[in-house]
This record gives C-alpha cells, structure tokens and sequence, in this order.
C-alpha cells in the first residue's frame, strides 16, 4: 500500500487559503466571544440571533474590504491610506446601520433611539473593522517584505553567477589567441599535419569544457582530463620542452571544484616559466588530502620571480586575479590562495578547498528536504495537493514566481 508524502506546511504557503482561514477563525472568535459574553451576563438566549446577523454582516463586509484593500496594496502610500481611511469609515457607518436596524427590528419597543443605537454601534464596530483592516495591511506587508527578500536572493545568485560567468568567459579568449596563433603559424609553414591535428585536439578540448555550465562544479578526475586535453594542444607547441606530471591522491579525485579551475594556473606556467627558457621547464599539478581539505598545487620550474607577477604587454591580466576571484565567489573565506615565488627557484600557487564530494551535496539536500525555504516553495502549489497525493509534483520555478506575487486574499 504506497504511503502518502504528508509534509507540514507554512501557514502563509498558500494565501488564498490563509486569509479564509484567519477570516473564518477570526469572525467565529468574535460571535463566540460576544455570544459568551452575553451569556455570563444573563441575557436570554434570543439576544444571539442579532450577534449572529452581526456576525455575518461583518463577515461580508470584510470580504469587501479586501476586494478594495487588494487594490489600494500597490497604490502610493498617501492614495492608499487615504482611500482606506474613507473606506473603512463606510463600511463603519453601513455596518452600524445594519445592527441598529436589526436591533430596533427585533425590539420594536425599545426606548433607545436609532440615532443612540447607531453612535454606539459606531465605536463597537469601526473597533472591529479597525483591527481587521490593521491584520490585513500588516499581514501583506509582511508577506510582500519576505518576497522581496526572497527576490534580493534570487538576484544574489544570479549576480554571482553572472559574475562566475564573465570571469570564465574571460579565460577562454586567452587560450583560444595562444593556440590560433600557433595553428595559423602552421598553416603558413605549411605544415598542414601539425595544423590539423591541433585543430582536432582544440575541437575536444572545447567539446569537452562546453559541456559544463560556467557556473558549474566538476570533480578533480574531471578537472585532470580537461588539463591533458589542453596540454595534448600545448605539446605540440612546444615538445619536449613541456614537461607536465601530476601526482593526484586517488581520495580527492572525486573532490568538486569550480570548472576550468586549474588550467588557468597551468597556462601561467607555461606563459613564465616554458616560453621564456630554451631548455623549457617542468609543470606538475598535485592534488591531496590535509587536514579533511583538499590541497591542490601547481609549480613549475621557471625561473621565479622575487616580486609579484607584473602584467605585460602580451598578458591579458586575468590569471592568478581571476582564479582569486572565483575562488572567492564560489568558497568566500572557506578557502586559501596562497603563492610562493623565488629568483630562479619557480613559481607554485597552493589552493586549499573544503573537501566536498556529489554525493555529499546530494545527501545533505535530500537531508534538508524539510526546511523552511523548501516547505515554502512547496507549498506555493497547495492548488494542486491532490496532484502531489497521486505522487505528480509541480516544480515549474515560472509557476512558483507567479504564485509568489499573489496577494493575500
């Protein structure tokens, strides 16, 4: 016998259920409150009807108020407290009306004057109307200030990724100038092979980084195939004066990290390290475990520098500053970019990264399937409960954005 999902959800997850579920709590409060009210003070039973006949008056009224109120939300803040102020000062005075009606109705022979029973009737009510009106509007700005602050994120997020995006996007050209140069130097030598088939290793290289997303995170075994596939390019530039090793702790491999991390770093090494010396110079890429971190460094043999790198005229200067800068976007303070550089002892950069795995992630978010942020996601589709009843769950985030921006009624 398959077992209904059942989850708790916020009470504010669907607004339009809400808001009967407070009118009808709320108005069933006041008829049980002025109906014990009278009771304990010895009136006789007949006096509930006019309570009830007040009861459901305000109840209406009420209903139309939020009609009016609904529409007055998203207006200037002078058009819409003074339309509220003279809508409630309606509402007052027709509901007085009504109960002194009925009252005289139901005692034809009262002494008290309509006019008396209306001025009372006056206060009563523009108290209760008051106080509703008073629920609603800090009701739905409460709600509205939530949804702005859930939008803010949504905003984060996507400046972030947009971020990532723009500092990836600037990696690419660089290392597509270096190696069609070298393909068009090729083609006028002539040397059609060579050309050839440093096309065909820059169309996988290609293949294989377009297919992860600019923003997305990749294992290191994957990071790895990308860094031989872009040094299978460089080999042919320079043979044997690349020499690349890498030395990987099979425990990090399945390790995430942000895609085309490392082959910034590589090519640096290539830039100052093997371009300017004839004998070329050695590269090694190393990745282990220190104390449950992951550790990746990557060094040369160059020539080192006893400064900071300086930025040439062939440079286009987003090496080492952009990797910080992604690093900083993707881990904030939970990383550590470190460089370590000295005159004819090499260069290595040593980056050290929460030790995070996919199935880590995944664990943890089927863990956290109950938060309130996702309770409240969820919950925006409460119109279609019966869908989640037969197992079918609506995940559209375009529908949930057009649900959010409903108001409360």
């Amino acid at each position: 016998m398959p077992v209904m999902d059942i989850r708790p959800q916020p009470f504010f997850g669907n607004k339009n259920r809400a808001f009967w579920n407070l009118q009808s709590a709320g108005w069933a409060g006041v008829l049980a409150l002025r109906g014990i009210s009278g009771l304990a003070n010895g009136q006789p039973l007949g006096f509930l009807l006019p309570i009830i006949i007040s009861t459901i008056t305000g109840y209406s009224i009420t209903l139309l108020l939020s009609v009016i109120y609904k529409q007055l939300i998203h207006q200037k803040p002078v058009i819409t407290w003074v339309t509220t102020t003279i809508s409630l000062m309606i509402a007052t005075a027709l509901y007085a009306f009504i109960d002194a009606w009925v009252f005289v109705i139901q005692n034809p022979a009262t002494e008290t004057g309509f006019l008396s029973l209306f001025t009372g009737y006056v206060f009563l009510n523009f108290t209760l109307l008051g106080a509703w009106s008073a629920l609603y509007f800090a009701i739905n700005f409460f709600l509205r200030v939530e949804e702005q602050n859930d939008q803010l994120l949504r905003l984060e997020t996507q400046a972030t990724r947009a971020q990532l995006a723009m500092l990836r996007y600037q990696l690419n050209p660089h290392f597509l100038f270096n190696t069609l140069n070298s393909i068009s130097t090729l083609v006028l030598l002539k040397q059609t092979e060579p050309a050839n088939a440093m096309l065909s290793r820059l169309s996988s290289f290609l293949r294989h980084t377009l297919v992860n997303e600019v923003h997305s995170r990749v294992t290191l075994a994957q990071e790895v195939e990308t860094l031989h596939l872009y040094l299978d390019i460089e080999k042919m530039r320079f043979e044997e004066r690349l020499r690349p090793s890498f030395d990987i702790d099979p425990a990090v491999c399945n390790a995430l990290l942000p895609s085309l991390l490392l082959q910034p770093l590589v090519e640096n090494a290539i830039k100052y390290a093997v371009t300017p010396m004839e004998e070329g110079a050695d590269i090694s890429v190393s990745a282990r475990m220190k104390n449950d971190r992951v550790q990746i460094k990557v060094s040369d043999t160059g020539p080192g520098q006893t400064g900071p790198l300086e930025k040439t005229s062939d440079s286009t200067g987003v090496g080492l500053g952009n990797i910080q800068e992604r690093l900083n976007q993707a881990y904030g303070e939970a990383h550590s970019f470190e460089t370590k550089s000295s005159a004819g002892g090499g260069f290595s950069v040593i980056i050290t990264l929460p030790f995070e795995t996919r199935q880590q992630i995944d664990k943890e978010a089927a863990e956290d399937n109950a938060t309130v942020e996702q309770i409240r996601n969820e919950a925006i589709f409460g119109e279609h409960a019966s869908d989640n009843a037969r197992g079918k769950h609506v995940t559209n985030p375009a529908m949930a954005l057009s649900h959010q921006k409903d108001i409360y009624t």
